[in-house]
């Protein structure tokens, strides 16, 4: 009886601590992210930068003036600027083209520095491939500059012509320059004056947010991080004890977080793609599906005069078209799933294409079906 008694009580106590265990097990495979991938700290971040330029030296593939006059314009005061009077003089060279350029300040850039530039077409160039770009001034959104982007620049296509023929690989009228636009301004921002660090969530949810908020304090210690919305987690910087707000960054930026996201299907009308998210689910349902085939046949007869009438020969249009619907496999049921796997065994076994199954997604979606937000692209 005594054996009995402590296999018995073995028993229940392996029943307690099972269901910890299994609860360890599901904590222990939730995949972490680093916190910097998650949220943009207050303050810290990159400013826009435009420009328009003059790119030259294009083998016979730059701008037709007369369709851009605007090149024109630019060319002409360039060339003032370097002392050549062109005022009154008609020149319309095939080898340079009118671009805008694009470049991103990144948070703490210092003078001197150098970030890459993007280069793209705005008359009817058809290739910057081999382009040099003449010094372009680059204005952020206040109308200061705050860089200037030169070079050759590496255009991401290539063009092939003939007489008869032409073929294009990538996009010949737009490329980069890397490292081509120097910083010659900073912008104003006093990191070290923060007191209160802001976490701005990307994608919002209240969740995600109260995690963040638990693995800071438990990192900088209690207190410190306070959830405010969905998409806000404020750090007291004083509170935290750090020497600086640069250092409780440095701190926080690597520590680990399981995010927590809606369950989400996006579909690309365009390439058939579908992406489904891990927790999307699909009640039980019913689909039928039919396919409508069309058919157009053109075959035009011609028509000629009696002889020695008066009379030109007549084409007359003879078109035959005709619908047909192709009856499916029949009413289908696609079960319900619990996990991802379960849902694309589901819907899979209706055997259809992946642009049929788009429509299908759609149709579930509004029957009620789909437990998940539907984004079409």
């Amino acid at each position: 009886m005594g054996l009995r008694a402590s296999l018995r009580r073995l028993a229940a106590l392996l029943g307690a601590l099972l269901p910890a265990l299994v609860l360890c097990a599901s904590a222990a495979g939730a995949q972490g992210v680093r916190l910097k991938d998650l949220v943009d700290f207050g303050g810290v971040r990159g400013n826009d930068l435009v420009g328009y330029g003059l790119v030259v030296g294009l083998d016979g593939t730059g701008d037709g003036l007369r369709n851009a006059p605007f090149t024109e314009e630019i060319m002409t005061s360039i060339l003032e600027r370097m002392g050549v009077n062109v005022t009154g003089e008609q020149f319309r060279p095939k080898n340079v083209a009118a671009v805008i350029v694009t470049a991103e300040l990144p948070p703490f850039a210092r003078t001197g520095s150098r970030i890459d530039a993007t280069i793209s077409a705005i008359g009817d160039a058809g290739s910057l491939l081999g382009g040099t770009l003449v010094m372009t001034p680059l204005t952020a959104a206040d109308g200061e500059i705050y860089a200037v982007a030169q070079g050759t620049i590496i255009a991401g296509g290539v063009t092939a012509r003939g007489e008869a023929a032409e073929v294009t690989e990538g996009v010949p009228t737009a490329g980069i320059i890397s490292s081509g636009a120097r910083v010659e301004r900073e912008v104003s921002f006093d990191l070290g004056a923060v007191t209160q660090l802001r976490l701005a969530l990307r994608e919002a949810d209240f969740t995600t947010a109260a995690r963040i908020e638990r693995a800071v304090n438990r990192e900088a210690g209690s207190g410190v991080a306070r959830m405010t919305d969905s998409g806000t987690v404020v750090v007291d910087v004083a509170r935290s004890g750090a020497r600086s707000p640069a250092h409780l960054i440095s701190a926080l930026e690597n520590v680990e977080i399981a995010p927590e996201r809606r369950a989400r299907v996006v579909v690309d009308q365009k390439s058939g793609t579908i992406v489904m998210g891990r927790d999307v689910r699909i009640s039980e349902v019913a689909v039928s599906q039919n396919n409508l085939t069309l058919q157009v046949e053109e075959a035009p007869a011609a028509v000629q005069p009696n002889p020695f009438a008066d009379g030109q020969t007549v084409v007359v249009p003879r078109t035959g078209a005709g619908l047909r619907e192709e009856p499916g496999p029949g009413l289908s049921i696609v079960r319900g799933g619990t996990n991802l796997s379960e849902v694309i065994a589901g819907l899979n076994a209706l055997g259809v294409s992946a642009r049929d199954m788009i429509d299908i997604l759609q149709t579930i979606k509004a029957a009620g079906a789909l437990h998940a937000e539907l984004v079409v692209r």
